[in-house]
């Protein structure tokens, strides 16, 4: 026989099996393993076990990074990917596609697509155990499980956004041990985006507006989660010939309305300076509706404290010990940034590379984000200037030309919103950097700029630009505190009423808008798949993305140019097979013949 037994670390619980052969296959020797917990004690604690599920949502690697920064950033126009070369971690086929199979990023791929159904099955155990054991929560007894309901939506949510359709492996499928038999073209796209709204649906009725312990999810989030998928939903499937402009459904963006009136009516609101957000010091302030609990050794006396995970490789280079310098920002990114009269260059943002250097004057000016968002040399990182050895002393530089590993292939620029301030220390254990960095899940301007997204799509144009002007309003009030010394490279106005005069203006403005406040935040590429426009942004984006060059100066104080991004020559985005990613080789073949792979992989 084999005894199935469960052993609980601090960031959840593993199953396996023990059984030692004799002298025949029906002889074993049974013996209770040590320092663990029997499979029957671990399901008789409910509270414990939905701790488990939570403690998944930040169990996550760089390999496996349940943020999914290399999926929505560097799959976009946003990020490249950067570290030490194209071979560095296999996130390169994300950034050009062409290579992208079930092999490649083979490994990666299938880390991702095995984690997450982990924290699936975390999330079924602690419903089952609920239902089995519910009664020593008392009257908590159905907030837990919509927690755990909440929960395992989220992670489907990122399998579907993913996968597009997968094995639902639920409480009945897990009780009956039938996941290998479960196939994962059961259920259509909708159909599993559906199972995603009903698990959502009991969250929102039986959460409370807000959880005595924070970090649990409440009501709001799942409000905001809700309105998140019909938003998607509205859309259409993801694939570009069933999804656009031509494709929304009314009932869906009414939905979006609906739900994003309880996030608007709750005690979430816009935290009053952009560059605050992404900040350690306020990481759970009111623009936080729900995130991903991150915390400093220093904070619970342990080795590593509970770091992200997800971002320890986006560290700016020759600023933190182990500043292995991913997660690259684009030039076309930047010049989105660039502003006309305060308002965006639609036609023209794009026609020349184009970047600020502090304290050089200059007629281009920046929507002021753009400082709070991108590391550019010249200017300090994430608003200080740098502790450098130059001659055996100690003093102060901006970044150079020299806070880049490989400027032959990925230039220049570096992410902020992701690490905090140097000022602050690092959390290290060489060789790896590590930051306590919240993962926000919904902050309370992207709920608001989904809410934007379907007043527009409903003809209700003169709330949608309110929003979007209240948004800008916040970005132009966000220069003096953190980057005053860019103060003279900022302009940002707010749109008049003319220009939202039709819903294709709107769109438009709403669509840029949410690129700029929520760059780097890992949405980009799938609101372009969401809008049904991956095709065409991506390979435009990669006709000029090979010509990167940038001109500056290093910590010689000499002037360098270097050309960079020449490996987007090789890019194409191909529509009706990219839009999802390929279901891993090993997990195709583990069960042959179970699972059906997405179109033309």
């Amino acid at each position: 026989m084999n005894t199935k037994i469960f052993k609980i670390f601090c960031a959840g619980i593993v199953s396996c099996s023990f059984a030692v052969t004799l002298t025949s296959c029906d002889k074993f020797i049974e013996e209770e393993p040590r320092g663990v917990i029997s499979g029957g004690e671990a399901m008789s604690e409910p509270d414990k076990m939905l701790t488990a599920a939570y403690a998944k949502l930040g169990d996550d690697w760089y390999t496996y990074p349940f943020n999914l920064w290399p999926y929505g950033d560097v799959a976009s126009d946003d990020a490249m990917k950067g570290g030490s070369g194209t071979g560095d971690t296999e996130y390169h086929h994300l950034e050009i596609w062409t290579t992208l199979s079930a092999l490649n990023p083979g490994g990666h791929l299938d880390e991702l697509w095995y984690q997450l159904y982990c924290s699936v099955s975390r999330c079924n155990r602690a419903i089952v155990s609920i239902a089995q054991n519910g009664d020593k929560l008392g009257a908590q007894r159905v907030v837990r499980e919509a927690e755990a309901r909440f929960l395992r939506a989220h992670f489907y949510f990122k399998l579907v956004q993913l996968w597009y359709r997968v094995p639902w492996i639920d409480e009945e499928v897990y009780s009956s041990h039938s996941e290998e038999q479960t196939r994962n073209d059961v259920f259509t796209h909708e159909e599993l985006m559906e199972k995603i709204v009903a698990d959502l649906k009991f969250a929102y009725d039986n959460l409370p507006e807000q959880q005595a312990d924070g970090g649990r999810a409440d009501k709001i989030a799942a409000a905001a989660y809700l309105a998140q998928c019909y938003l998607y939903m509205a859309w259409g499937d993801g694939y570009e010939a069933n999804t656009g402009v031509s494709h929304i459904n009314q009932d869906y963006m009414r939905k979006v309305v609906e739900y994003t009136d309880v996030v608007k009516a709750s005690r979430y609101d816009y935290l009053e300076d952009f560059g605050d957000i992404f900040l350690p010091e306020y990481k759970n302030s009111k623009e936080s509706v729900f995130a991903v609990q991150h915390s400093d050794y220093t904070d619970d006396n342990t080795l590593y404290g509970r770091n992200n995970w997800s971002n320890m490789l986006n560290g700016c280079a020759g600023v933190w010990s182990m500043g292995h310098d991913f997660h690259k920002p684009t030039q076309n990114l930047v010049n989105a940034f660039k502003t006309k009269d305060g308002l965006p260059m639609f036609d023209n943002y794009n026609d020349k590379i184009d970047y600020p250097v502090n304290g050089a004057p200059t007629a281009q000016k920046w929507d002021p984000r753009l400082f709070h968002t991108v590391g550019i040399p010249s200017f300090p990182y994430k608003y200080e200037l740098l502790d450098k050895t130059v001659g055996g002393q100690s003093v102060k530089l901006p970044m150079t030309m020299n806070n880049s590993r490989t400027p032959a292939v990925y230039g220049y620029y570096t992410s902020l919103k992701e690490v905090p301030q140097r000022s602050k220390g690092e959390t290290f254990h060489n060789p790896w950097q590590h930051f306590a960095m919240n993962d926000y899940v919904f902050r309370y301007t992207d709920v608001m700029l989904m809410r934007a997204e379907a007043l527009i799509e409903l003809n209700q144009l003169g709330e949608a630009r309110q929003i979007i002007n209240d948004i800008r309003q916040r970005a132009k009030n966000s220069i003096d505190k953190h980057i005053e010394y860019a103060k003279n490279q900022c302009q940002i106005e707010l749109y008049p009423a003319s220009d939202f005069a039709t819903k294709e203006q709107a769109r438009l403005r709403l669509q840029w808008e949410r690129r700029l406040e929520m760059a780097m935040e890992h949405t980009r590429y799938f609101d372009l798949r969401r809008w049904g426009i991956a095709s065409q942004t991506l390979n435009k984006f990669f006709e000029t993305a090979q010509n990167g060059v940038f001109t500056g100066t290093n910590d010689e104080g000499k002037k360098e140019t270097q050309e960079y991004g020449k490996y987007y020559k090789d890019a194409h985005y191909t529509s009706g097979k990219n839009e999802y990613f390929p279901i891993p080789y090993n997990q195709l073949y583990y069960v042959p013949g179970l699972y059906t792979q997405n179109k033309n992989y």
